[in-house]
């Protein structure tokens, strides 16, 4: 009686040890997911905006090199207009010269006259040069301006750039957070679940728990070959839809949660017309399951049923052994 007493007063910890480690993986696995987002947002922000210096660096190359067009016809005008004020101080001291000798002997009128004119003419032409000089420092101002203003639309653009970089790491550390909260919140919820799993069967040897997955063996549910639920699996799943809609009655709603419901078969082929290969018997296993918690209250947002035939054995070994591990239905409390 003493030694009984020792037994019942024995408790495991390995469930609760690989739940915790269970859940410092998953916590991980959303942390490297919430990182790999950020990252790519972000990196979608620096090229937007690598894409949008890019444009403007295009346009201040574009005018810086209208500028140095404008000011090397400058320079060509300004070189055309002091020859012809040159040429125009070389006629008016002709003139003048003409001018005083007229006075002095009374002739050379004609040549004179014909100077004059030659001389209204250069000044006409200088006045015009005059005016496209002024024209062309209207336009080298404009260009200066427009310049400024896209070097004032580029700083603008970076200081966007930073902000949004800061909201991003910003984001990135709230998302972080939330997440965890929710990866904590959904492993209680599943740690709950799975001990009142435990209870429920018994502490059942053929049904065990792997990771953050409860295992059945096929048989507990089906018949070898056999994709209908048994009369004895029927009970093993009243028992889960009772713990189940007790559990659903205790997550909140904004957490997005599903029961997974994962049909595995052996490598022995199955040639059947109802199932050609292990494909069609360990999905329809899994939808037969989820079928029948669906019909005891469960709500199918909260159900899914995945087939993974034969590619996925607990034990590659080639003995009857290891096709009854195999040939399995697993359960696992996930995120949605």
């Amino acid at each position: 009686m003493a030694r009984s007493r020792r037994r019942e007063r024995h408790v495991d910890y390995w469930p609760g040890f690989v739940d915790a480690l269970a859940t410092l993986l998953m916590v991980i696995i959303f942390l490297l997911s919430v990182f790999v987002v950020a990252q790519f947002i972000l990196s979608r922000e620096v090229s937007n905006r690598d894409t949008a210096l890019d444009r403007l660096n295009a346009q201040i190359a574009e005018l810086t090199e209208s500028l140095a067009m404008e000011r090397s016809s400058k320079r060509s005008i300004q070189d055309e207009l002091a020859a012809l004020q040159a040429s125009l101080a070389g006629a008016e001291a002709e003139r003048d010269r003409l001018r005083s000798e007229r006075d002095g002997l009374g002739a050379g009128a004609g040549q004179i006259d014909s100077l004059s004119t030659q001389l209204d003419q250069q000044k006409d032409i200088s006045a015009r040069a005059l005016a496209q000089v002024e024209l062309l420092n209207q336009q080298i101002a404009a260009l200066r301006r427009q310049i400024a203003a896209l070097e004032d639309a580029l700083e603008a653009s970076e200081a966007r750039g930073r902000e949004s970089q800061a909201k991003i790491a910003d984001l990135g550390s709230r998302l972080n957070v939330a997440l965890a909260q929710r990866v904590q919140e959904l492993a209680r919820y599943r740690s709950d679940f799975f001990g009142r799993l435990r209870e429920i069967l018994a502490n059942r040897p053929d049904i065990r728990i792997e990771g953050d997955r409860f295992v059945f063996p096929s048989e507990v549910f089906f018949d070898v070959g056999s994709a209908a639920v048994s009369p004895s699996g029927l009970q093993q799943l009243d028992k889960l839809a009772d713990a189940l809609k007790q559990l659903e009655g205790e997550i909140p709603s904004e957490i997005a949660w599903v029961l997974r419901v994962d049909g595995h078969t052996d490598r022995r082929p199955v040639n059947s017309p109802q199932f050609p290969s292990n494909w069609e018997l360990s999905s329809a296993r899994a939808i037969a399951v989820v079928k029948y918690l669906i019909s005891k209250g469960i709500s199918p947002q909260h159900l899914v049923a995945a087939g993974f035939g034969e590619f996925q054995p607990i034990d590659p070994a080639d003995t009857e052994e290891a096709y009854a591990k195999n040939r399995r239905l697993e359960l696992k409390l996930t995120e949605r």
